[in-house]
């Protein structure tokens, strides 16, 4: 299996987020891609960069899931931030349209405060540049399928699932696994992404809701009690031609293994009813009951069967990194993983 890991996503790199109103080392940098490089040479696996971080083909692709003027905030938020008087060091937003808002700003205040969800995807001068590498990465692991290879692995961080048409939420900026499925919709009619993270993909379900040519299923813990709260019910399921088109299992906080592979199960049962040509694994490995954004009690071993029964569906598929925070179990779940899909 190839796997692709663009090193400029270490640019970036926030430091801390907002954490119960208190600002607090973010567990979402550099040294995640580092754990992750170890568990895939544990389980053999090497990691190639693909040619470019940036090209005007992934632009276009991003534009097909993400709206203009999100790509275009993005890209330009950090300068005209800085321009304000008394600007931090970190664009982040104190103002959210909640319920919804009718009027688009034009302020950077009011733009920060429109796109970017939540207080955990504060942006630096070269976050873009992070975000778009690891786009390019999960760009090139789907290409790679689209050439002819079974499977290939994208090392993505930041991750993408929360990141919605235009929003940014959850560490989230763009959305790399509606990137991959992107990718594999030039070829194939249609795709099923299942996300076996612990929390909700809510921005891949906003980006497919309302289409049936990409399928979107969800294990995760319950959002009633646990982030992204505001979605992932099973009452979700699709909108306009997309409905039956997205599958969320919510598992009640603390789950064991068990429950999870049940649920897992469940899930894939869903998945080969739809009968997709190729498949994007949404992988989160946050699910360990170690891991610091821990909501459910899951066992390295259990990364084993999750990687064997995801295998077993036998098509062509995109392995996409999103979950999974520093602690000494990370790199033994990938390589869990990554033994039990090649076993």
């Amino acid at each position: 299996m190839k796997c692709f890991y663009h090193p400029d996503q270490a640019y970036h790199a926030p430091p801390t987020f907002l954490l119960r109103g208190q600002p607090v080392p973010s567990p979402e940098g550099p040294v995640r891609a580092e754990l992750l490089t170890q568990g895939l040479a544990s389980a053999g696996l090497t990691l190639t960069a693909p040619k470019e971080a940036d090209s005007p083909t992934l632009r276009k692709r991003l534009e097909q899931i993400h709206t203009p003027r999100y790509l275009t905030f993005l890209d330009t938020i950090y300068a005209r931030w800085q321009a304000l008087p008394n600007a931090a060091e970190f664009v982040a937003p104190n103002i959210h349209p909640c319920g919804g808002g009718y009027h688009y700003p034009r302020h950077p205040i009011g733009q920060a405060g429109w796109h970017l969800h939540d207080m955990a995807c504060p942006l630096s001068a070269t976050s873009f540049q992070g975000a778009l590498a690891s786009a390019a990465s999960a760009e090139a692991a789907a290409e790679e399928v689209l050439d002819g290879a079974p499977t290939a692995y994208a090392l993505c961080r930041p991750p993408g699932h929360h990141a919605g048409p235009e929003r940014a939420g959850g560490f989230c900026l763009l959305n790399n696994s509606a990137l991959a499925a992107t990718v594999l919709r030039e070829r194939f009619a249609k795709v099923a992404i299942i996300d076996v993270d612990l929390h909700h993909g809510n921005g891949t379900q906003d980006i497919f809701y309302h289409r049936s040519d990409v399928w979107t299923g969800s294990l995760h813990a319950d959002p009633s009690d646990f982030y992204p709260f505001f979605w992932g019910g099973a009452d979700e399921e699709g909108d306009e031609e997309g409905v039956g088109a997205n599958v969320n299992l919510p598992l009640p906080v603390g789950s064991d293994g068990e429950v999870y592979l049940d649920a897992l199960a469940v899930l894939i049962d869903h998945l080969q009813r739809y009968e997709p040509d190729a498949v994007v694994v949404a992988l989160g490995l946050d699910a360990h009951k170690d891991d610091p954004l821990a909501g459910l009690k899951v066992e390295t071993e259990a990364f084993i069967e999750v990687g064997k029964r995801l295998a077993a569906l036998s098509l062509p598929m995109v392995i996409v990194q999103e979950g999974g925070y520093p602690t000494e179990h990370l790199s033994a779940n990938l390589t869990a993983f990554m033994q039990g899909f090649t076993a």
